[in-house]
């Protein structure tokens, strides 16, 4: 061989060597960046207990979640009591359809839910590696506190009764029950937090996508009951005190003066004295205070994402079972009921199909949840859902104009809570109770449902109107439960 054709093909192995390493190197940021098979994202659904939409300004993560995607702006728990809300999250059917009717037996709880139809069983079917972390269902645990329910192949279920101790608490990991005590570190909200960043951390790698669901108990009632917040929600101990000082709001409904156009349920209840007033203040800024962990654990779990380069292909939800009274309308604490601070709760989206900055207008449920996230995944449900994905209004393609949304409750709980069944639309709510008495609310003029138009002759078209709706909706099934109220 020449001495020019022994260079040249030195040459020649030079430049295929530094081909191949340029060709590694493309395929291993391939291998990084791969897409999944039909660029299914991941689903994350952080779910709190209890919280208004007014304690979002606690929430400063949750916000930057909010600019980066969609909220709701009107966002309707049909059933606003926790196991019942949880149950239309998990199934996409109004209770009439799932049968969960209240938070115990024999007509609610756990038990009461069929799980091998829920969005878990349908999202692994699909090929969705799945995980829970938290509060499940009310009661939950208290038969077989190591069950893992259908659909999850991860599980970190709080087991009942110490679902609501913010220390002192039972998990039930994959079949093993682990009891968790009183250190700071084993404060419950970042118990979940690093259990949620860990499964992050572990499925980022991962070409086969996964669902987790991670449910908070802030800021619901809890225990230790001793302190400032004895029988409030717990705040960790680094945030006692940050809202000691935060001011109670008291909108026009709050310690309501003249309750006489409501139901006896309501129009029973005494003014709110200055002592319920201290307890309702102190309530408010321990719940707020609750929040904080969370929204720690909402950065961290971003954070997470981010650095597995999962957070553009997965689509976050951020809600809350039901909302909460602060003494609107005389009533000092619960939910329940059919008004705004009760069935209001926050709807934040951010991921694929989610454009930036918007606001979703019309009205949005937490029925909407599963359809919404099923059509996410390209998965189907094992039943008639009666709820609607939501994609497709964020791309423009459809609006929620003129809808109608069914509120109901079950039978009365022993709390002065008759049965209801109530529509909600743009504007209006009408609500029809069991013991025959009624409201109308213009939500338009009268925001804070001071004043039932329900005995108005001047409102009787509208009043006929939404009977009407409410009737079509009481015992809808799937695509019947999609009305829009034709209101004069």
């Amino acid at each position: 061989m020449t001495a020019a054709a022994s260079r040249r093909r030195t040459r020649l192995r030079w430049w295929v060597s530094i081909a191949a390493v340029v060709l590694l190197g493309i395929s291993v940021l391939v291998a990084v960046n791969r897409p999944r098979p039909q660029e299914r994202p991941n689903i994350v659904v952080v779910m709190t207990d209890d919280q208004t939409v007014e304690q979002m300004q606690a929430l400063p993560a949750v916000a930057d979640l909010a600019r980066e995607g969609a909220v709701s702006g009107t966002n309707l728990a049909a059933y606003p009591l926790c196991c019942p809300s949880r149950a239309t999250y998990l199934t996409g059917q109004y209770p009439h359809n799932h049968g969960v009717q209240g938070n115990h037996e024999p007509v609610g709880g756990y038990y009461r839910l069929d799980g091998s139809r829920t969005l878990p069983v349908w999202l692994r079917d699909a090929g969705y590696h799945t995980a829970h972390i938290g509060k499940y269902l009310n009661e939950y645990g208290t038969r077989q506190p190591t069950e893992v329910p259908p659909g999850w192949t991860e599980w970190y279920g709080a087991v009942d009764p110490s679902t609501y101790r913010y220390f002192d608490y039972r998990l039930n990991e994959n079949g093993r029950t682990v009891h968790y005590g009183n250190r700071p570190e084993e404060y419950q909200s970042d118990v979940y937090t690093r259990k949620a960043v860990d499964f992050v951390h572990r499925r980022g790698t991962s070409e086969q996508p996964f669902f987790l669901s991670l449910a908070y108990l802030a800021p619901h009632s809890g225990f230790p009951s001793r302190g400032r917040c004895a029988d409030s929600a717990h705040p960790a101990p680094r945030h006692a005190g940050d809202f000691r000082d935060a001011v109670l709001p008291r909108p026009p409904s709050f310690d309501e003066p003249d309750v006489s156009d409501k139901p006896q349920s309501v129009a029973g209840l005494p003014r709110l004295g200055p002592e319920a007033v201290e307890r309702i203040t102190r309530d408010y800024q321990c719940r707020r205070e609750s929040l904080l962990a969370v929204d720690e654990g909402v950065r961290e779990l971003v954070g997470a994402l981010r650095e597995t380069g999962e957070l553009d292909r997965t689509l976050i939800v951020f809600t809350s079972d039901n909302g909460f009274f602060q003494g609107e309308h005389r009533v000092p604490k619960s939910k329940f009921k059919p008004y705004e601070s009760s069935v209001r709760v926050p709807l934040v989206l951010r991921g694929p199909g989610v454009p930036p900055g918007t606001r979703i207008e019309g009205l949005t449920a937490n029925v909407d949840l599963a359809p919404t996230l099923l059509d996410a995944a390209g998965a189907e449900p094992g039943h008639v859902v009666d709820g609607r994905s939501l994609l497709p209004v964020l791309a423009g393609r459809e609006r929620l104009d003129h809808r109608a949304v069914l509120l109901e409750n079950g039978p009365d709980d022993g709390r002065r809570n008759p049965q209801y069944d109530a529509v909600r639309t743009d504007r209006y709510v009408y609500v029809e109770y069991a013991t025959g008495e009624r409201e109308l609310y213009d939500l338009r003029l009268d925001p804070h449902q001071l004043r039932s138009a329900h005995a108005d002759p001047a409102h009787a078209p509208v009043r006929d109107a939404l009977a009407g709706a409410l009737a079509a909706l009481r015992d809808c099934s799937g695509a019947s439960c999609r009305v829009d109220a034709a209101v004069p």
